[in-house]
């Protein structure tokens, strides 16, 4: 099974998605499940991994609604609020959905540098495992030194880092990026989501070879058994269609054996959230 570990729907809502600047005109309108579907089926995935993109919990209520009505959509990875002291009343409101496998915040936001080492949050961390549940690290290179601390206080918490931590590709800087990515690597827990590259790049202005220099420290630090493909779609498309974005890791997996190469396109998603 071949599956887009990371992608988003939204019904567009300004307030709501106010990270949609003016320079990305191309995402304010709806994505919904009919519009990824026949992307998935033209380049050979047969389902995707649906991941928040807001920060309330109705979004996720919507997101696991999708995902029942849809059977492509595979697992969610939604939003609670970790820092709460209502974290356990919001996951039991949420147990019954088996599509849920994983959450996320959106620590990318955030004032603080070192959010993620707040005791609450910290907290809340330590609810996820007894669920079953996943986190994904939605992080830029400087929060990558606070990502290896939290790592040391977990383990055992399966954690997978969203879109390489988005080093800067469009200026080909991979100092500190790569030697803080290769420490957090050191952590067996930690799983890497090659995506969210083509937004990194220079838009619709990247050629493949720009992006090789990251995925060889990431296919050298990770190994192609904590790797998983992702599109970001449609985020992707501010700077590439899916066929181009998913194309680049394709190509890339070109030079490893076959078995291999399923495990980047598939199996590491499915066995990482327990499709």
């Amino acid at each position: 099974m071949r599956i887009d570990a990371h992608q988003h729907f939204w019904k567009y809502n300004p307030p709501e998605y106010a990270w949609i600047d003016g320079t990305m005109g191309v995402l304010k309108r709806d994505f919904l499940p009919h519009d990824l579907q026949p992307l998935l089926n033209a380049n050979g995935f047969d389902g995707c991994i649906a991941v928040q993109a807001c920060q309330h919990l109705e979004e996720t209520q919507w997101l696991l609604e999708l995902a029942g009505q849809n059977a492509f959509i595979k697992g969610i990875v939604g939003w609670v609020d970790l820092c709460s002291a209502e974290l356990q009343t919001q996951l039991d409101r949420l147990a019954n959905h088996k599509k849920l496998v994983g959450v996320r915040h959106i620590v990318q936001a955030e004032p603080d540098d070192r959010f993620m080492l707040r005791a609450d949050f910290c907290r809340g961390i330590s609810q996820l495992g007894e669920r079953g549940l996943t986190y994904d690290l939605l992080l830029y290179p400087r929060h990558l030194p606070v990502a290896v601390k939290l790592m040391s206080q977990f383990p055992d918490q399966p954690f997978v880092l969203d879109h390489i931590a988005k080093p800067d590709i469009a200026a080909g800087v991979l100092a500190p990026w790569e030697q803080d990515l290769r420490e957090l690597a050191k952590f067996g827990n930690v799983w890497c989501k090659v995506s969210g590259m083509v937004t990194e790049a220079g838009w619709h202005q990247w050629r493949a070879p720009d992006f090789r220099p990251y995925l060889d420290v990431v296919f050298e630090e990770f190994g192609v058994n904590r790797l998983m493909i992702g599109s970001d779609w449609p985020v992707c498309t501010v700077s590439a269609d899916y066929t181009a974005t998913m194309k680049i890791v394709k190509q890339y997996l070109e030079q490893f054996p076959s078995d291999a190469q399923q495990k980047v396109l598939g199996e590491n998603c499915a066995r990482f959230y327990r499709i």
